[in-house]
C-alpha cells in the first residue's frame, strides 16, 4: 500500500472527495461543513490529502488559533479535523498525515499546535494536555493537548484560545 500525501486542491471533485471522507469517519456532516466553513472564511493554513492508488482516503486540515494573553496575541494552529476513511483505518494513514504536515508546519515557522482529541492517539507526536494547562478554551480536560514545534514557545503563555468562528457551528 504505497501512500501519497500532498495539498488539498481546490476542485470541487477533490472537495467533494474530503467532504466524503469526513462524512463516512464521523458519521455525520458536521466536519465536512468545518472543513468548507473554514476554507470559504480564510483560516486554512495546511489542507493535506491521503491518497492510495488516486483514491483520496484520508484528510488533515491547521487552521488559525491565536492566544489571547495578557501581553498580547500569540499565533497558534488548530489542528482540526483529521479523518481517514473507515476502510482504511489502523493502517497508519492518520498518523503519517499528523507526522508530514506537522513537519510542514514547523518548516512554515509556526511555533504551536493545539489539538482537541484522542489521549492515546496524539500524544505520540508530542501533544500534551500539560502544555495546554493554562490555555482557556472551551474544550477541557486530557483531550485539550498542545504542542510546541519550537522548544519553549508555551512559556510564560496564559489566555484563552480564540477557535474561528466556524467552529461555533460544532
Amino acid at each position: 500500500m504505497r501512500i501519497t500525501i500532498r495539498p488539498e486542491t481546490d476542485t470541487e471533485s477533490e472537495r467533494d472527495a474530503v467532504r466524503e471522507v469526513h462524512r463516512l469517519a464521523f458519521g455525520g456532516d458536521d466536519e465536512a461543513r468545518l472543513v468548507d466553513a473554514l476554507h470559504e472564511e480564510g483560516f486554512v493554513r495546511l489542507s493535506l490529502v491521503a491518497e492510495i492508488d488516486g483514491e483520496i482516503v484520508g484528510h488533515i486540515l491547521f487552521s488559525d488559533l491565536p492566544i489571547s494573553s495578557p501581553s498580547g496575541t500569540v499565533p497558534a494552529l488548530a489542528l482540526a479535523p483529521l479523518a481517514v476513511l473507515p476502510v482504511y483505518q489502523r493502517r497508519g494513514i492518520g498518523s503519517e498525515l499528523v507526522r508530514h504536515s506537522l513537519e510542514l508546519v514547523r518548516q512554515q515557522g509556526h511555533r504551536i499546535v493545539i489539538v482537541l482529541g484522542h489521549v492515546h492517539f496524539y500524544p505520540r507526536f508530542g501533544f500534551s494536555p500539560e502544555l495546554a494547562r493554562r490555555l482557556d478554551s472551551p474544550y477541557a480536560g486530557e483531550s485539550f493537548m498542545a504542542l510546541e514545534l519550537v522548544e519553549g514557545a508555551l512559556d510564560g503563555v496564559a489566555g484563552a484560545v480564540q477557535y474561528p468562528p466556524p467552529f461555533n457551528a460544532l
